[in-house]
């Protein structure tokens, strides 16, 4: 199935930021998938609630690009059945689905409730090692974060150097919410089912809560603990962020 794209390259009103970001990131995008500048790149999804631009904006550059799913074995329905949607509807044609496997789920969590006693040592099991060998024959990947999503991500980057030494790649970090939601419009994306239903982030189900109006768009993720993100981002429960350039600078 061929993607679904449009000829409009922006939403109807952009204004001059608005513009800039856009030539930004579709530069940033075609240096990595198609100049290949930083050597073999993979893009990671959650198929979560803004998960639809950046897959969108891929699909522009190159269907084919590789995308890391990780099925944690605990995600809501909803985003599985998403994924399948967003996958024919853009036409992407590498999406890998990567999951913790069945030993490592009995020897750790046999029961599924891992996430009441420990939600690092679960995030850890079920997504941040599988993840590290999901991206074990590439140079880097690209990420879907933004610095408006939460205070522990307004120091985010267009680029930054983990601390195995892959380079991460946020196309999107100084897009807007306003930004996110005109790309949504304009170019027809359909939406996670559960965004109306008050989750503008969507993790694990057993993790994730609706959120309330003036909430931190991640305030439910974790609800109740001091936990703020999963772990892929993290090195020893810390943020690591060495090298890091801003919007204008280039890799």
């Amino acid at each position: 199935m061929k993607p679904v794209l449009h000829e409009r390259l922006l939403p109807d009103g952009a204004d001059n930021g608005m513009q800039a970001r856009y030539a930004h990131t579709r530069d940033v995008l075609r240096k990595a998938l198609v100049g290949k500048a930083h050597g073999k790149i993979a893009v990671v999804s959650s198929f979560g609630a803004e998960s639809a631009v950046l897959l969108h904006l891929v699909a522009e550059v190159d269907p084919a690009t590789p995308v890391i799913f990780i099925d944690t074995r605990m995600l809501f329905e909803e985003t599985l059945a998403y994924k399948d949607q967003l996958i024919r509807h853009l036409g992407l044609s590498n999406v890998r689905t990567v999951s913790p496997d069945g030993a490592a789920i009995s020897d750790t969590d046999p029961f599924g409730r891992l996430h009441l006693t420990d939600t690092n040592a679960c995030c850890g099991f079920r997504k941040t090692h599988v993840l590290r060998e999901a991206l074990a024959g590439f140079d880097g990947w690209i990420t879907g974060r933004k610095r408006f999503q939460a205070a522990t991500r307004h120091g985010v980057g267009t680029y930054e150097q983990a601390a195995d030494g892959k380079l991460k790649i946020n196309p999107l970090a100084f897009w807007s919410k306003q930004d996110i939601d005109a790309h949504f419009d304009a170019f027809d994306l359909p939406q996670h089912p559960l965004v109306e239903h008050g989750y503008p982030s969507i993790g694990c189900a057993a993790c994730t809560s609706p959120v309330a109006a003036g909430e931190d768009a991640r305030a439910g993720r974790w609800r109740g603990s001091e936990k703020t993100e999963c772990g892929i981002h993290f090195e020893n429960g810390k943020l690591v962020r060495t090298g890091g350039a801003g919007a204008g600078e280039q890799a």
